[in-house]
């Protein structure tokens, strides 16, 4: 085999096993990504409290804020605080994402959504990166 020939199945391999590990990276968080979403998300579970009250307040009133508001604050943070146990522990393991948005500062007016289910009984504005399915 001469150089030439060489050097164009070194391109195309190259190409072929770069192209298959873009993919993945796509579809699939990696292991630093999983271990620091969940430790942030363990750490600053406490930001939807005031996120639901703020965007209930928003939608309907202020009174509805301070009461609904912040009981579904309450639940949100604690089960961010659990959800982010739970990527700390498993982030080994590639899974989908557990909860969205991924952060509890991303996409502020956006609903917290577990497993890309959208909770019956809470509001629904959905943020510019996601349709809400």
């Amino acid at each position: 085999m001469n150089k030439k020939n060489l050097f164009i199945a070194c391109v195309l391999s190259s190409a072929l096993l770069s192209a298959g590990s873009a993919y993945a990276e796509e579809h699939e968080r990696g292991y630093m990504s999983k271990f620091t979403q969940g430790l942030s998300n363990t750490a600053t579970g406490f930001i939807e409290l005031p996120k639901n009250v703020i965007n209930i307040s928003h939608d309907q009133n202020i009174f509805v804020g301070l009461t609904w508001g912040v009981l579904r604050g309450v639940m949100h943070s604690v089960s961010r605080t659990v959800v982010g146990v739970a990527e700390l522990i498993t982030a080994p393991i590639p899974t989908n994402d557990y909860i969205s948005p991924p952060y509890p500062w991303d996409r502020f007016s956006e609903d917290t959504r577990y497993f890309g289910v959208h909770m019956p009984g809470f509001w629904t504005t959905y943020g510019p990166l996601d349709d809400g399915k």
